[in-house]
């Protein structure tokens, strides 16, 4: 022993050496952070911004922020009142899509002042496209909610007295004395049995009982509908296959999910009929996705499996786009508007969402679901909760 010691000198962490910090944190942030001076100009940005502008750091932090955002927009008056103020601001759902940032990009914004900095101000962005989703599904699973009841009712109130109604038309068509007043009747026949197919198919909405579920591959179920379709609606058109061949099995109900997917491939073959070269693709894949709490699990279920229906039709009309899963709203012609209201029941009940992305370039179904896990003995119901 020397007489010095070194107890109370503090130690840099070997781990630490040679790196900025803060810009190691920042990096690690999953959300968008950049900093701006007092002209907006960019001075900073993490990973995370570099994919949020589409851009690297060297290219962003030459650029002011008007040169992303959109002119005018409440992010640039975010900013100057947090420089202001000198106070953390924040709002909710801005719309900040632009030719340089691409279309839909909702975002959270958070803004606060740098005291180090002269007008520096550092702004955090989260995107709420996956939070918008599940807000969207949920209200699709309410709207099914309320054609249950009215299914309820239907079934009491008009197929009854259609039952009687088309047997009077039998009767008078067998006294009908010449081919007018036949095919009159007929007409009564056909009209009341098209009612009656209706109400049957609203009924499957007031079936509110737990499915019955059990580890499915979802591949098996891919090909069982591919086969149908090419042998009936779909003939003529090429379905394209893209699979993740080590996909862990679904747990669900394989009819439902036949159903399903049947009801997706119908409307994309009704899509591209007239194309020149009209094409479906099945594509399945395991990424990282949301959590949902599902009542009866003792923790919160990830949605990691993606499977996609993807057509090269025209697309859906944008003034529709957001309202295709609610009931009777259709863009067909003799549509009813209870195929893809269905489709999202039948997913909610697997605990799982369906989205739809849609182009003049042709529109895509997505379904996450969650995985058959064998150590955990939860049931997938309509009744899903976000989760945080």
């Amino acid at each position: 022993m020397n007489g010095k010691s070194n107890m109370n000198k503090p130690e840099t962490p070997v781990s630490a050496k040679g790196l900025d910090i803060c810009a190691v944190t920042l990096d690690a942030l999953p959300h968008p952070v950049i900093t701006v001076d007092a002209e907006s100009n960019i001075l900073t940005t993490n990973l995370a911004g570099e994919h949020f502008f589409q851009s690297s750091s060297a290219y962003i932090c030459k650029r002011r922020l008007d040169y992303f955002i959109p002119f005018g927009s409440p992010v640039l008056t975010l900013i100057n009142q947090a420089r202001d103020e000198r106070t953390v601001i924040n709002e909710y759902k801005i719309d900040v899509s632009s030719p340089r940032l691409g279309r839909d990009r909702l975002v959270d914004v958070y803004a606060a002042p740098i005291p180090e900095i002269e007008g520096g101000v550092a702004v955090q962005f989260f995107q709420r496209t996956m939070a918008e989703k599940i807000d969207r599904q949920l209200t699709h699973r309410g709207a099914a909610r309320t054609v249950t009841g009215l299914a309820a009712m239907l079934a009491h109130e008009i197929k009854n007295p259609l039952s009687g109604i088309r047997g009077a038309a039998q009767l008078l068509e067998m006294a009908a004395d010449n081919e007018d007043d036949r095919s009159l009747t007929q007409l009564i026949k056909d009209e009341t049995d098209r009612i009656v197919k209706l109400v049957d198919r609203m009924e499957v909405f007031s079936d509110e009982r737990p499915i019955e579920a059990e580890p499915v591959n979802i591949h098996v179920v891919l090909e069982h509908v591919k086969k149908i379709a090419q042998n009936g609606f779909a003939r003529g058109i090429t379905i394209h296959e893209n699979y993740d061949p080590s996909l862990p099995p679904v747990m669900g109900n394989r009819d439902q999910l036949v159903q399903t997917f049947l009801n997706l491939v119908k409307n994309a073959a009704e899509a591209v009929a007239g194309r020149e070269s009209p094409e479906i693709t099945f594509s399945t894949a395991f990424r990282h996705g949301i959590h949902l709490t599902v009542p009866g699990a003792s923790k919160r279920v990830a949605l990691p499996l993606e499977l996609t229906v993807s057509d090269n039709g025209p697309g859906i009309a944008e003034d529709v786009r957001h309202y295709i899963f609610d009931p009777f709203v259709t863009t067909k012609t003799n549509g009813s508007g209870l195929g893809l209201a269905l489709v999202a029941k039948i997913v909610g009940n697997h605990g799982g969402i369906v989205e739809c992305d849609s182009s003049e370039n042709g529109t895509t179904f997505r379904i996450l679901l969650p995985v058959y896990s064998s150590d955990e003995k939860h049931k997938p119901t309509h009744e899903a909760e976000t989760g945080n």
